[in-house]
């Protein structure tokens, strides 16, 4: 490692102080909060309740990696209560926008889960859904049976013809439209706020509470004035000076509709924590703490609304004896007691994580396709890829674990499975990940054409190189080229129908190998929708880094899935490559060593205080790097924990945007030319450029595709993106990374997120350091906080474990 590269570049390289060393003491200058901003759900370590607890309550935003709150892109100010201003608008009309289109595919998942129950239910007539040999077989016996003559087709074998699979129409690139609110009538928007106005809410809530309500949201906010609390952004306490002002004398802590929405709220809340369920006790002490006198009943009252769900989860700890059969003398109907917890959860992600393990567990147990004899797989399982290859070729679903380097290995298997005549898809998490993957696809397919006996395509020269364009170079391999939408896409865009290969009539994937990159970004609602739609026989292969952050919504699916071990794991040893892949390594394991940087790799650059912090970040981004280095600011990120404080995103970016893009930014703060991180949806970034404004709204250039953004929607769902958190910037890489760890910032440090920030870097990485000696205990003591998740104890119960 050495110093600052503006000094550096004149002398020779000299060994700096190893991160963490003495030389840069904590910043003085904190601003009254620690990398503050929005929504961070912040509570003690020892009670997954109280993340969800204070989550509204710290007033911060830190990128600890503990869920998507930390990291809410949608962010605006909190609703002002009885006596605000309404600027909480803002949070949740993009929530309920971006919201939209889910709320659409659960109505579909829900609808297939009661099909499939049913179905369950239902009884089976003999024969039926019988297709192809199995139904010519069933054909045949009836008609022995009848003294009739079988069909001859039936003994004869026909000879099998090679697969080949249709060409794929190439599409034209679409604009991506920005979400729009649903429209709400003005009736029952005016009705709303006549009611805010009386119990003394803000006015600009009106719109927002008549689409979270639904029909006759006035009378329901009359009859129960704590649904306000069902709006994104207003707290306990402004929905009690809300029912104060409408109720008068009749409200009380002990309100039974206080409890019951109160406790919805703590379960919201523990969802932007991550956690899909929350333990009983663990929710009555958060609710203890919000001054509801009974918690149980508070809980019940949700129970019996449908508000919440209860569920009792077997605690089946590992190589415990096996509970003992009930003997003669318990008595009649009596079972040995075995120990079980008690988690009560909101209904929707109750439902995802039944309908997700439902579906692991029918791609485990379902045999895949017979697509290529056994001989071709194992003749075509050569090379780094070759683990992986024999596992894809005998199971359902398979997790491969490894870092950016690894990600070679899923290119080689899917370029053999298109060789093989399988319909292959890769869905990555950003649209980088996208595009380095179709360059890594493009060239094994290349290796595999130039030798089919010859050297591994993961060390081929010229392996995942790119043109001009930043699109994979050469011609492709296999039916249709494996840069389209229709092999390589992102999983948003295959969720959507936006990307990808299309459905069938049954609404199922045509698809007969899928491999999902970055699978630690998965939340439980996404990796539910996924399963629901892989057809029958297909493989399912989970590719991602254990060690990265985890995803911005509730679950830990892959981590879940690891840990159950319900299927071949397959880790990669192919190492990331240079100083960054060394340190980064070694960060993954809890080691913080100094490694060699002979090309001024890694950099440390020490500082006193937060001014000097945003001083030093601007000149690396704007000159040192770029002199030094020899890598343009524009393919620099600047990296911070937080989106608020002194050394915030928002400090960051204005002072970087005064350097680099200064401007009026009369377009809602916006100058063409200015970089951006657009959010979609909760949870998901996509970086990109301004490149004017009208009457329309904001124009972006995002990955290639046009995006307007209605001005309405801008403050909300866009942000200057010189500088991201590291939630926002995992899934992408850069050639450059300046990770900004000021002193305020160094409760917010886990190893993850270290992790995940500096693994951001390909070519160069400098680190602005504040912490002292907080990084280096950061990375051997902070893990990730648990969450609490349903997903192990249901697989537990369909899909015995591996061995």
């Amino acid at each position: 490692m050495t110093t600052d590269p503006a000094a550096a570049e004149e002398t020779e390289p000299v060994t700096g102080p190893e991160p963490g060393g003495p030389g840069a003491g904590p910043g003085a200058d904190d601003d009254g909060g620690s990398a503050d901003g929005s929504r961070a759900p912040a509570g003690p370590d020892d009670e997954a309740a109280a993340g969800a607890t204070d989550a509204t309550d710290t007033g911060t935003d830190t990128d600890s990696g503990e869920g998507g709150a930390s990291e809410s892109e949608s962010e605006g100010p909190a609703a002002d209560g009885a006596s605000g201003d309404g600027t909480a608008a803002a949070d949740t009309t993009a929530q309920l926008s971006e919201a939209e289109a889910e709320l659409a595919a659960q109505r579909e998942l829900r609808e297939r889960i009661e099909r499939r129950k049913a179905e369950k239910a239902g009884p089976v007539q003999a024969g039926a859904r019988l297709s192809g040999k199995a139904a010519d077989l069933l054909a045949a016996v009836r008609a022995v049976e009848s003294g009739g003559k079988p069909p001859a087709s039936v003994f004869t074998e026909p000879e099998p013809a090679p697969r080949r699979s249709a060409p794929e129409p190439v599409r034209q690139p679409q604009v991506m439209p920005s979400a729009t609110p649903a429209p709400v009538a003005s009736e029952a928007v005016d009705t709303v706020r006549a009611v805010l106005v009386e119990g003394g809410a803000p006015e600009a809530l009106a719109a927002q509470v008549a689409a979270v309500l639904g029909e006759g949201a006035d009378a329901q906010l009359r009859e129960n004035p704590w649904q306000l609390l069902r709006v994104a952004g207003v707290r306990p306490e402004q929905a009690d000076g809300f029912a104060r002002a409408l109720l008068g004398a009749e409200c009380g802590p002990d309100d039974e509709r206080r409890g019951g929405a109160v406790t919805v709220w703590l379960l919201e809340q523990a969802a932007l924590a991550g956690h899909t369920a929350l333990e009983a006790p663990a929710l009555h002490a958060a609710l203890a703490q919000r001054s509801v006198p009974d918690p149980d009943a508070a809980v019940q009252s949700a129970l019996a609304e449908g508000d919440a769900l209860v569920f009792q989860d077997a605690l089946d700890e590992p190589g415990a004896p096996a509970a003992p059969a009930p003997s003669e003398d318990d008595g009649e109907g009596e079972e040995a007691e075995r120990p079980v917890r008690v988690l009560i959860g909101l209904e929707r992600y109750a439902l995802a994580e039944e309908s997700l393990a439902d579906g692991l567990a029918r791609v485990v147990n379902s045999l895949p396709k017979e697509d290529g004899s056994a001989a071709d797989w194992e003749s075509a399982a050569t090379g780094s890829a070759a683990e992986l290859i024999r596992a894809v070729a005998g199971h359902g679903l398979v997790l491969h674990t490894g870092g950016e380097a690894s990600r070679a290995e899923p290119a080689a298997l899917a370029a053999t499975a298109r060789s093989l005549g399988l319909r292959v898809c890769a869905a990555a998490h950003t649209p980088d990940g996208r595009r380095s993957f179709a360059a890594l696809l493009a060239s094994a397919e290349r290796a595999d054409r130039g030798a089919a006996s010859g050297p591994d395509p993961l060390s081929a020269p010229g392996f995942g190189t790119e043109d001009e364009t930043g699109a994979p170079d050469g011609p492709h391999h296999g039916t249709g080229e494996a840069g389209t939408d229709e092999t390589v896409t992102t999983v948003a865009g295959l969720l959507a129908g936006t990307e990808g290969p299309g459905r069938d009539t049954d609404g199922m994937l045509r698809t007969d190998l899928l491999i999902v990159l970055d699978a630690p970004q998965f939340d439980v609602e996404s990796a539910a929708m996924l399963a629901e739609s892989l057809p029958d026989g297909a493989r399912l292969v989970l590719s991602g880094d254990p060690g990265v952050l985890w995803s911005a919504g509730p679950g830990r699916v892959f981590a879940d899935l690891l840990a159950a071990r319900a299927c071949p794991q397959v880790a990669s040893r192919t190492p990331d490559p240079g100083p960054i892949g060394e340190l980064v390594s070694g960060i993954g394991i809890g080691e913080l060593n100094q490694v060699a940087a002979p090309g001024k790799e890694v950099v440390i650059v020490p500082v006193r205080d937060a001014g000097e912090a945003v001083h030093r970040t601007v000149q690396l981004v704007a000159d040192s790097v770029p002199r030094a280095i020899g890598i343009p600011a524009e393919q620099t990120q600047v990296i911070t924990p937080g989106h608020g404080g002194a050394v915030g995103t928002r400090a960051l970016n204005t002072a970087l945007k005064e350097r680099l893009n200064p401007g009026p930014g009369r377009f809602g703060g916006f100058d063409p030319g200015d970089r951006i991180a657009y959010s979609p949806a909760p949870g998901r970034t996509v970086p990109g450029q301004v490149v004017k404004a009208d009457a329309d709204g904001l124009h972006l250039e995002c990955a290639g595709a046009a995006v307007v953004v209605p001005k309405e929607r801008v403050e909300q769902t866009v942000r200057h993106g010189w500088a991201l958190t590291a939630h926002q910037a995992v899934g992408a890489r850069w050639p450059a990374a300046v990770v900004v760890l000021p002193g305020d910032a160094a409760q917010a440090l886990t190893r993850p997120w270290i992790y995940t920030a500096f693994g951001r870097a390909e070519q160069h990485l400098s680190v602005v350091h504040g912490v002292d000696q907080a990084l280096p205990r950061a990375v051997a003591e902070v893990a990730a906080k648990p969450r609490t998740t349903r997903l192990p104890a249901l697989l537990r119960a369909q899909v015995p474990a591996a061995g």
